[in-house]
């Protein structure tokens, strides 16, 4: 049910491009080569995170304000 709320939505998509970037910090030899299906989605999110990181951790934080507060 979170890809129908807008809100779970990007907090799912959130975690997954973080997740991902820390999968890439921890196990680079996972990520030395473009691989077919979910390693590619997950190679995608972690250069996503960590070209955008200034961004995805800005949005991390006010999702976890809007979260507590909201």
């Amino acid at each position: 049910m979170a890809l129908l709320n807008f809100q779970s939505f990007l907090t799912c998509v959130l975690l997954f491009i973080c997740t991902s970037t820390y999968l890439k910090s921890q196990r680079p030899s996972m990520f030395r080569e473009k691989k077919p299906g979910l390693f590619s989605l997950v190679y995608k999110g972690a250069v996503i995170g960590t070209r955008l990181s200034p961004w995805v951790s800005a949005s991390c934080l006010l999702m976890a304000a809007w979260t507590l507060f909201f």
